[in-house]
C-alpha cells in the first residue's frame, strides 16, 4: 500500500539515502523486523478499514485516515506556516491534493477489486519512477516484466472491473506524483514540515465529508472503530516505523522490503477478508515484485 504521508516511497535506491558506514548486525536485524511489522500493519490497516465500507464508504474511511495522519505528522513536523514563501506553498498544496486523491482512489479500488490487486497496481507508480530514471538495459527488461504483469492483471474477462483497475492505476499515478512533489518539498522546506503541512491541508479537504457523514449517515461504533484502526495502522505506525528503520538499514534493504508490499496485501486480503486470488493473479503480482527486486539488486550503491 501507499506510503504514509511524509515517508519516502517507492524503490528506495531512488528516493532514500543512507549512511555508507556499515551498521551492526543487531541494528539491521531490528530494522528488518520493524519493516516487516510496518508492512503488515499497513496492509492490515487497509483490510480492517475496508470492513467499514458498508457504513462509511471508501471516502468516509479515507477521511478518518487523513485525520489520523494529520495529527501524527503535525505533531512530529510542527510546520511554521507563517514562514512559508510562495515558492514553498505551491508544491505543499499540490502535495495535499495528491495525498487525498491517492488514498481515495486506492480505497475505492480496494472496494471494487480487492486489497491485493489494488495495492499491486498502486505499486506501479514508484516502480515506474525508478525505471524511468534509469538508462540501463536491465531496467528496460524489468519494465517489460512489470508490463507483462499488468497486462495479465487487466486481461479482458467477464468479471473484470475496469473501473476498479482504473482507480488502482490512478493511485499509482498519484504515488508517482507524491514522490516527485515530495522531493521538491524536501528541497525547499527543512525537515518534514512540508509533508506535515500538506497532510494538514489534505485533511481540511475531507473535513466537510466527515461533517456530512456524521449528520446524514451517523456511523456505528464498529465502523468508526474500523476506520480509526485503519488510520493508526496504515498511517501512524508505518510513518513512525520508517523514521526508525531508515537509521538502521541500508537504502537497498528498505527498497526490497517495499517490494514485498503487494504480496503482503494479497496475503492479508486472503486471511482477513477472504479475497482469494487465482494463479494468474499471483503470477502477475510476482512479476511486478520481481521487476522491482531485480532493479534494486542490480543497482550499484
Amino acid at each position: 500500500m501507499q506510503a504514509a504521508p511524509g515517508r519516502s516511497a517507492g524503490p528506495a535506491h531512488q528516493t532514500v539515502t543512507s549512511p555508507s558506514a556499515p551498521k551492526p548486525f543487531g541494528k539491521r536485524l531490528a530494522g528488518v523486523v520493524i519493516m516487516l511489522g510496518s508492512g503488515l500493519s499497513n496492509q492490515t490497516g487497509a483490510a480492517i478499514g475496508s470492513l467499514a465500507f458498508p457504513v462509511l464508504g471508501p471516502i468516509g474511511v479515507v477521511a478518518v485516515r487523513q485525520y489520523v495522519a494529520a495529527i501524527v505528522l503535525m505533531a512530529v513536523g510542527r510546520p511554521r506556516l507563517r514562514t512559508f514563501t510562495k515558492e514553498q506553498w505551491w508544491p505543499v498544496l499540490l502535495l495535499a491534493l495528491v495525498f487525498g486523491t491517492m488514498n481515495l482512489s486506492l480505497y475505492s479500488a480496494i472496494d471494487r477489486i480487492g486489497l491485493g490487486l489494488a495495492v499491486t497496481l498502486e505499486f506501479l507508480g514508484p516502480l515506474s519512477i525508478a525505471l524511468a530514471a534509469s538508462r540501463r538495459r536491465v531496467d528496460a527488461c524489468c519494465a517489460l516484466i512489470a508490463a507483462a504483469g499488468v497486462v495479465t492483471l487487466m486481461r479482458p474477462q467477464p468479471s473484470t472491473d475496469y473501473l476498479g483497475m482504473g482507480l488502482g492505476l490512478l493511485a499509482a499515478v498519484c504515488w508517482a506524483s507524491y514522490i516527485l512533489l515530495n522531493r521538491t518539498v524536501g528541497r525547499r522546506i527543512p525537515g518534514v514540515q512540508g509533508s506535515a503541512a500538506a497532510s494538514g491541508f489534505s485533511t481540511l479537504m475531507f473535513l466537510p465529508v466527515g461533517v456530512v457523514l456524521v449528520v446524514e449517515h451517523p456511523p456505528t461504533a464498529g465502523a468508526a472503530a474500523y476506520a480509526l484502526a485503519a488510520g493508526v495502522l496504515s498511517s501512524a505506525v508505518p510513518y513512525l516505523a520508517d523514521l526508525v528503520t531508515l537509521r538502521r538499514v541500508p537504502a537497498q534493504t528498505f527498497g526490497l522490503f517495499m517490494s514485498v508490499n503487494p504480496v503482503l496485501a494479497a496475503v492479508v486480503g486472503w486471511i482477513v477478508l477472504g479475497q482469494s486470488l487465482g494463479w494468474t493473479e499471483w503470477a502477475a503480482i510476482s512479476a511486478i515484485v520481481a521487476a522491482n527486486t531485480l532493479s534494486i539488486l542490480t543497482t550499484r550503491t
